[in-house]
């Protein structure tokens, strides 16, 4: 599966921001789709996991309550709708597909997309 990221953006502290990852294949509907950000000088780090129906999400401890993913499987499509946004959110942010719901373990994600940058101002 192919991933494409987009919806990124300069925001002010408390904005909002939506991301978008569409996939392409007929098999998206599979897949466990998740969220991961990479700040400046540091490690690739989970935000959000959503199992294949859409049923089942996971969260980070510091987006919990700020950010909400979602998918719509007749789209292709995995969201990210961020809100309450902190300088500290300030990142590139990557989707990434497993076979499984795997929640936070980056290395089940066998694929991944190109990553979109969120700087958020103080």
């Amino acid at each position: 599966v192919q991933l494409q990221a987009s919806g990124g953006g300069l925001v002010q502290a408390g904005g909002s921001l939506r991301l978008s990852c569409a996939a392409s294949g007929r098999t998206f509907s599979r897949y466990a789709m998740g969220w991961f950000r990479q700040a400046p000088g540091k490690e690739r780090e989970f935000v959000a996991a959503i199992n294949w129906s859409g049923i089942t999400t996971s969260y980070a401890d510091s987006v919990k309550g700020r950010f909400t993913i979602s998918r719509d499987n007749a789209k292709n499509t995995v969201y990210l709708q961020m809100n309450s946004l902190k300088p500290e959110d300030t990142a590139v942010y990557y989707c990434a597909a497993a076979r499984g719901f795997y929640e936070d373990l980056i290395d089940e994600y066998n694929w991944w997309g190109q990553g979109t940058l969120v700087t958020v101002s103080s």
